[in-house]
């Protein structure tokens, strides 16, 4: 079974998501980003998700997880929790 390691950054809108994907390929720290905007949990550990395989998170969570490059930031990643900003950390 494949696995992959994640972390990602969850705002309420489309324009913060892109704003902040922005702030990060200008050189922000994703993980200082998370800590300060997220709306998840995860947010206070830099927005890690561990690691998890297919089906453990939401369908839209896999489809970029599973396929995207790593060390690549994705998004914005809508689902029924909001806007996410996504980056694999490891995959095997």
């Amino acid at each position: 079974m494949a696995l992959a390691s994640a972390r990602h950054i969850l705002v309420e809108t489309e324009r913060q998501c892109n704003e902040l994907k922005a702030q990060i390929e200008n050189g922000a720290d994703f993980a200082d980003l998370a800590k300060q905007f997220s709306s998840c949990p995860s947010g206070a550990q830099g927005g890690e998700l561990g690691e998890f395989g297919p089906g453990m998170m939401v369908p839209e969570f896999d489809k970029v997880v599973f396929s995207a490059p790593v060390n690549t930031v994705q998004g914005p990643v809508r689902t029924d929790f909001g806007y996410h900003l996504l980056e694999v950390t490891s995959r095997s």
